[in-house]
Order: C-alpha cells, then structure tokens, then sequence
C-alpha cells in the first residue's frame, strides 16, 4: 500500500512531499490568507485625511480620533490595537491599498476563481492550474530527487489556487478532532488486512491518525478555555504555525462571513470583531512560528473590496479595488506600499469603489522575486502575461 493510498482512507500524514526544490530551515515560507465574502478595506486602512471618507459614511465610519495612527493619510482599524498594531510599530506589517484584481464583475464566485487561478484577465481557463500549485512546479524544477518541499491547503478541499500538477493535500483543521473512519471502521479495515504483508503498514497508520487526533482534540480543548482561542480562526493559526514552522513551506487558508450588506458597524460592531478575531489569529501565528517567523510571509487577500458609500443598511456592497496587508518577520513594514491616489469622489472606480492600481498578479510576481530569487521565465510559468512589480516588501 502506497503512502497516497494511506492518505485517501484517512490514516497518513496530512501533508504530501513534492518533489524538487531543497527545503531547509531557512526556505522562505508563504501564506496566503483569504478572506471570502470581500471584506471592506476601507473601514480596516482608514483614509482619515479624507473628508469625502466621513461624508460618505455618516453612519459607519471610524472616527479619525478611534484608528490608530499609521501615517500622515492612514490609520488601522482600531479593533486591531493588540494585535496587527504592534507589527506594525516592529516594522513587521505592511499594508498595499488599491490592490485587486481588475475583474469587475463583483461576483463573489467568479473573482475568487479569477484570483485563485492566477491566469491572464484575457482568454480562457485553465480550472485544474492555480497559481500557487504552478509556484510549487518552478520551486521543485531541478532540485534533488531527495530534497522535499511541502505545501498544503487547511481547507475542507484543495482550493482552486493549489490545484495542478503537483499533488497538495488539504486539512480542514477544525475537524481534526473527529476522523473520518470511527475506531468501529478503523478496526473492520485493519481486519481486511490481518496475516497479509500489509497489516503493519495499515496498523501503523492508524496509530498515527489516532495520535494525531488526540494531540490536536486536546489542543482545542484547552484553547476553549480563553476568548481567543474561543474563535475559530485564532484556533486553526496555531495550529498552521505548527505545521508551516516545521514542515509546510506553501500554505492557504480561507476565513469566511466578510459580506458586510447590513449593519457593518464602525470602530465597534460586526466588522470590528471579525477583524479583531482576525487580527488574534495572526498574531497568535506569529507568536507560534518562533524564530522561524523571519523566514515567513503572510499575504491577507480578498476577492475584492466594497464600495466606499455605506448603503441604506448602514452596511456596504460589492465594490473592487481592496487592501491587502503583508505580514512577516523580515517583511519591509511600517508603511503603506504600492501606488496610491487621493480617495476622494473624482477618484472612485466607476463613482463607487477604489480602483485597482497595484494588481494582484504583478504584487504577487514581484514579492516572489524577492523571496525565492525567480528569474523572469519561472514568474511568466507562474503569472502567465503578467508583469511583476517589486514593491520592495521583502
């Protein structure tokens, strides 16, 4: 029995090796964050020297006095004070505003796909190639048979951005507790293999999964005794950080319930306590990554952004241009990167949403420059049509 087969009844480990590129202590790790639903950036980097801000959104609006400082024409969200904040102060925190896809249909599914993919705006798609799987491809290319580079998705299944070539195993981490194959079906599978050449292997396989699941089930458990573990993201962070500090050097994970259409809330309410259990979630998987953490990058996306009046529900609806946010032990931070423009009414995309001048592909393609050295063939495998743009993140 193969190690793949152990893995699709459930008994391995979760991650798979790739082939290829030489992994060490050292490898640069990346995460990317997704947040689906289309968070609103505007109410996370808060324009305070904008005044067309306050009157756009009388209702909603943080108060320049309630975000935290960042620069002469920004502050943060003030929900993430503990948390995101003093990355910042550390110079460990970067934020991109206008970032995006230059998709504007504001379709929640087809803008997830178009970033996910990571393919050109123009001509069809390849669904079986994300760009993240293809990354791993020109990481693996040439390097040691014996050399391993792991990459995994914490998703229920492998999301579109890790799917391709290369196999990726996926881990939906809040259900680590309660394995798929009871110990009823365990002990009938075990069964189907006594007295054959492969009863250890299948025995041991189980142990492992049995193990496993404890080790993480009481991890929950004492973790529910705080406020932030109480969280479901706070909670999987650590975990992430665990695997991602010893063996996962590509990882994705999904953070749902960011459509904000009614009663979005300002300095305090719905969106805030998202943010804020956000915010703890990364903090805690910073705190856990260790010493590894200057060898890391968080990438905090979303499939767009909001539009930048409030509604009639005090909430707002789907806009475009978003704001991204770059954390990292050795991350270029304290500042706010990319091209900027006045947020004012003249500016608005289509009189409605930020634009998207600092697009996704060229973000990406240039921070992956910076962390893995890639020449400029490996990034058009990876970004087909794109130009990559160093905004010296990293």
């Amino acid at each position: 029995m193969q190690r793949r087969h152990l893995l699709q009844l459930g008994l391995g480990a979760a991650t798979l090796p790739l082939r290829g590129w030489a992994a060490t202590p050292e490898t640069p790790r990346l995460l990317v964050v997704f947040l689906r639903g289309a968070y609103d950036a505007a109410n996370l980097l808060v324009p305070t020297s904008s005044s067309f801000y306050y009157e756009a959104r009388p209702n909603i609006a943080i108060p320049k006095t309630a975000a935290l400082p960042l620069d002469a024409d920004w502050g943060l969200a003030p929900a993430l004070s503990e948390t995101i904040h003093p990355l910042w102060l550390k110079q460990q925190a970067a934020f991109v505003p206008f970032a995006g896809t230059n998709d504007a249909s504001r379709s929640h599914f087809e803008t997830q796909d178009h970033i996910e993919l990571g393919q050109p705006d123009e001509g069809s798609r390849d669904f079986r190639s994300g760009f993240m799987n293809r990354l791993a491809g020109v990481l693996g290319a040439g390097a040691p048979a014996s050399s391993r580079l792991e990459a995994m998705a914490f998703t229920e299944q492998v999301p579109l951005i890790l799917r391709g070539d290369l196999p990726v195993a996926n881990q939906a981490l809040r259900d680590l507790g309660k394995p798929a194959i009871n110990a009823q079906q365990a002990q009938v599978i075990a069964g189907m293999y006594a007295n054959t050449r492969l009863a250890g292997t299948v025995n041991s396989g189980f142990e492992v999964r049995d193990e496993v699941s404890r080790e993480m089930a009481g991890e929950m458990e004492a973790a529910s005794r705080g406020a932030i573990a109480a969280k479901g993201f706070a909670l999987e962070a650590r975990r992430v950080a665990r695997l991602m500090r010893d063996r996962v050097t590509l990882g994705f994970i999904d953070v749902g319930g960011w459509d904000t259409h009614v009663g979005e809330g300002g300095a305090t309410g719905q969106l805030a306590t998202k943010l804020g259990e956000l915010g703890k979630g990364l903090a805690l998987f910073a705190d856990e990554m260790g010493p590894q953490w200057r060898n890391t990058v968080v990438v905090v996306v979303s499939e767009f952004g909001r539009t930048f009046r409030e509604n009639g529900n005090r909430g707002t609806d789907h806009g475009h241009g978003s704001a991204y946010w770059v954390l990292g032990g050795s991350v270029k931070g304290g500042r706010i990167a990319g091209e900027q423009v006045e947020v004012k009414a003249s500016t608005l995309f289509q009189n409605r949403d930020y634009p998207v001048l600092n697009e996704y592909r060229a973000l990406f393609g240039g921070l992956a420059r910076r962390m893995y050295g890639l020449s400029d063939a490996q990034l058009a495998t990876v970004f087909p049509g794109a130009r990559p743009r160093d905004l010296g993140l990293v």
